[in-house]
């Protein structure tokens, strides 16, 4: 099984409400998917407070579930890491297709902003950091669109 980058966790806080969620990322299961990023490993020193900040911050809703997952580096060395992937029995869990999710984000608001926002950064950083995603630029596309 493999992990994709997806956007198919309801927010009723960050990027949506309550009354109209918006749409966050997360890692979720797909046959034969690979997810490009960054892993950053923590000095053993300070890993218990930066695990529980990070806890406190990623398992509000409840949604992800915790898990160590095999990784391979750019250096071909595999290594394991903690990661967060979408509880897909939870409630906010929402898998859409591109043009569903559009449609939510491009109208979505929460309390860091406009889930649009928070796309089109994502998009921009992950190009900056030269790990395209082409999905998700297929989804900015038809944000922008749907927004004018």
């Amino acid at each position: 099984m493999g992990w994709q980058r997806a956007f198919c966790m309801r927010s009723v806080h960050y990027r949506g409400s309550a009354t109209a969620p918006g749409l966050v990322l997360a890692l979720d299961a797909a046959p034969g998917a690979f997810c490009d990023g960054v892993a950053l490993a923590l000095p053993e020193a300070e890993k218990p407070h930066i695990l529980a900040n990070l806890r406190a911050r990623e398992m509000t809703a409840s949604a992800y579930i915790e898990r160590v997952l095999p990784l391979q580096l750019a250096d071909g060395r595999e290594v394991e890491a903690i990661s967060y992937v979408i509880d897909r029995a939870h409630p906010l869990y929402a898998p859409l297709g591109l043009d569903a999710q559009a449609e939510i984000i491009a109208r979505a608001v929460g309390d860091r902003g406009s889930n649009a926002e928070y796309l089109f950064n994502t998009v921009t950083h992950l190009a900056e950091l030269g790990l395209p995603d082409e999905p998700l630029d297929r989804l900015a596309t038809l944000v922008r669109q749907l927004m004018g």
